[in-house]
């Protein structure tokens, strides 16, 4: 049997249903296609989401087939089996219980079990039904500021944000899957919903850096990728951080020393809008150190990415080769195989004995 060629293009694009069609294949089959990202529309049940994983892999075995999958309210799959997990402040707030024992490093590390347990739900559920990879765990940090971060994040300390998070990626390194830390270097302060705006942080790079990127920082080679925030720190650069140059090149690559991959936010976005049309847009997140750029809902402007986006092969041949880092080393279990399972048992049990699942 030949080996599969592994050459994962930069884009990574949604499908419009719960089966693939005629163009969906066609987008899926391009040479700059590196990624398909699932959202709650794609999804019906276990069968029908274990199908569609199906039919991707067998047009592209080399596509990173991945979801945003945080828990709480960002959470695409939650029936048919599916946990539905916490938000992310609930692992904070568990932090912050204080313990029968009366010690509080007690109810961190129940915290940080719980987390762990977390983890390896979201990794093991997804993969038994054909998800490589979720965009997670949040970053930000809490300061009551962003409605669209809020419960997302696990608390406005960043020691606490960063205990929290290398737990979680613990748990899905144990369940075979990658992680992604977002919003580099963090949406916690700007205001503005990225979605439908521009939001501006206006803070100095000292307070950034000491402050909200210490998770960074800190989660060092635990970190397989890193999603920057579509904000602008005016103090630092004109451009929102997935376009700059300063942020992901001189901060995030050389300072903070990250080698894992750097995946833009959606370039449908409001908050990428700076850049132009969305061909400009790939092009100044690709040329500003983004390895991959994320286009969704919007198959039109996936269109224009595919047919018009140029990317040198000395480019792209880096950037696959931090991509294919990204999948799973090792078979996922079957989800009939991982009812049985006494850690994915286990990890239920933690959950509910501590109120954060039904």
């Amino acid at each position: 049997m030949s080996k599969v060629k592994m050459n994962p293009g930069p884009i990574t694009l949604d499908v419009v249903g719960q089966a693939l069609n005629a163009e969906d294949r066609r987008r899926i089959l391009h040479p700059l296609t590196g990624g398909v990202i699932l959202f709650g529309r794609n999804f019906a049940n276990r069968k029908q989401l274990t199908k569609l994983t199906a039919e991707i892999k067998k047009l592209r075995p080399d596509v990173l087939i991945s979801i945003d999958h945080e828990g709480g309210r960002v959470q695409r799959c939650k029936t048919d089996g599916f946990t539905h997990l916490p938000a992310m402040r609930k692992l904070g707030e568990l932090w912050g219980v204080k313990h029968q024992s009366g010690h509080p490093a007690e109810s961190a590390a129940l915290a940080m079990a719980a987390a762990t347990a977390c983890g390896y739900l979201l990794a093991t559920e997804l993969r038994a039904c054909g998800v490589d990879f979720s965009f997670t765990p949040v970053l930000d940090l809490d300061f009551g500021r962003s409605s669209v971060i809020g419960d997302r994040s696990f608390s406005r300390d960043p020691q606490i944000v960063f205990a929290l998070a290398k737990s979680v990626n613990e748990g899905l390194r144990l369940g075979g899957m990658a992680n992604c830390g977002k919003h580099f270097p963090g949406h916690g302060w700007a205001e503005a919903d990225s979605h439908i705006a521009i939001p501006v942080d206006e803070r100095s790079l000292a307070q950034i850096l000491n402050d909200d990127a210490k998770p960074y920082e800190w989660l060092d080679l635990s970190l397989s990728a890193v999603m920057p925030a579509h904000v602008i720190y005016s103090q630092v650069d004109k451009n929102p951080a997935g376009f700059s140059k300063v942020w992901l090149h001189s901060i995030l690559r050389q300072e903070l020393g990250f080698e894992g991959v750097i995946f833009s936010d959606d370039l449908s976005m409001e908050g990428a809008s700076v850049a132009g049309s969305v061909v400009k847009g790939a092009e100044m997140a690709l040329e500003a150190g983004c390895d991959a750029v994320l286009i969704c809902n919007r198959p039109d402007l996936a269109d224009q990415l595919l047919s018009k986006l140029k990317v040198s092969k000395h480019k792209q041949a880096e950037s696959a080769t931090r991509l294919n880092r990204l999948m799973p080393a090792s078979p996922a279990m079957s989800w009939e195989a991982l009812q049985k399972d006494a850690q994915y048992q286990h990890a239920k049990g933690l959950l509910k004995q501590f109120k954060l699942i039904a």
